[in-house]
């Protein structure tokens, strides 16, 4: 797949306790994000946050938290990521999703032939 130029980038903004079907959310996100066929995802974990509930969660040893932060960010064509949206409506109960118009400079993969 060839990306360039004008795109769409979804960030996912969730704690990383959230789970769907017994498994996290991010991850639930993830697989689907690969089946819809996007381009890539990633997951980011936070170290320190807060959100709608205004409770700080944080890594800090003092104050160890069991619901730290998670950014799922997914860039493609603004075609595909709208497409994607509905899922997202049916997993993100409790987290924040944000849409950025975003420009594609460069996205290159490795050749099959280099991961073996």
């Amino acid at each position: 797949m060839r990306l360039t130029g004008p795109a769409l980038r979804v960030t996912i903004f969730t704690g990383e306790n959230r789970t769907w079907h017994h498994k996290p959310v991010y991850t639930e996100i993830v697989h689907r994000a690969h089946q819809a066929g996007l381009a890539g995802a990633s997951v980011f974990h936070g170290i320190e946050g807060f959100g709608a509930s205004s409770l700080i969660h944080t890594s800090r040893l003092l104050s160890l938290s069991e619901d730290l932060p998670v950014a799922v960010v997914i860039v493609d064509s603004e075609e595909r990521i709208r497409a994607f949206l509905p899922q997202l409506d049916e997993l993100v109960t409790q987290g924040l999703v944000i849409l950025d118009d975003c420009e594609v400079i460069r996205y290159i993969g490795q050749d099959k032939e280099e991961d073996q």
